[in-house]
């Protein structure tokens, strides 16, 4: 990579931060008086609680590239492994430590090596993963929205996204994202956004003749 190619993909890092803070900080917001059965709550998450993928999001805001290669090297390249150990490390002895921890990386700027928008990506689709089954609704700003959606239809690092969605045209009704070409799946760039993951769940807040097939193709969803 150029010089000049580095400091604008750093440049776009520094952009992309406070939005990944103001996720953060919303989402802290919402679950500080959840009662102790909500905690228990299945999140969208494969096997986690409302409290497991909070501390899951806790885990990815504390591990730098080192750890995260020690982990990696510790589990055996048994990557599951890591995220499982990763998140007992963050989980606490109650749900207000889980919290607490939470709250404690609202501003971090420490990642494991994936790119700053990936990162604003796992924030947005555990946040959602987490105030869905609770019935709890944040009004996303669109800009935000639109860029996590911009990097998932190209991309299937960590998540599988773009070969999901391969062969449908995606159109978002409440902004400007769209893209492929094919059966048309339409709805609000959120509901792309999390079905583009694998959410099940959103896939019945969408319109179009690709959407049969897009529920084809959602797995259950684990990242």
């Amino acid at each position: 990579m150029t010089d000049s190619r580095t400091a604008a993909h750093r440049g776009r890092g520094q952009e992309i931060w406070p939005l990944i803070h103001s996720e953060r900080a919303g989402l802290a917001a919402d679950l500080a008086s959840l009662s102790e059965e909500q905690w228990s709550t299945p999140s969208l998450c494969t096997e986690l609680t409302v409290r497991e993928a909070l501390a899951h999001l806790t885990a990815g805001a504390s591990l730098d590239s080192v750890r995260w290669l020690a982990g990696v090297l510790r589990c055996r390249f048994d990557f599951d492994k890591q995220v499982a150990m990763r998140l007992a490390e963050q989980l606490g002895a109650s749900p207000g430590e889980t919290l607490e921890r939470f709250r404690h990386v609202v501003r971090s700027t420490t990642k494991p090596p994936l790119p700053v928008i990936a990162m604003l990506g796992e924030t947005i689709v555990h946040g959602e993963d987490i105030r869905r089954p609770l019935g709890i609704r944040r009004d996303y700003p669109m800009a935000t929205v639109t860029q996590v959606a911009d990097h998932y239809r190209s991309s299937d690092m960590v998540v599988l996204a773009k070969g999901r969605i391969r062969g449908l045209r995606l159109v978002a009704c409440d902004g400007p994202f769209t893209t492929g070409a094919g059966p048309l799946v339409s709805g609000t760039t959120l509901a792309l956004v999390m079905a583009m993951t694998g959410r099940t769940s959103y896939l019945d807040d969408l319109e179009g003749d690709g959407v049969e097939l897009l529920r084809r193709r959602c797995g259950t969803a684990t990242g």
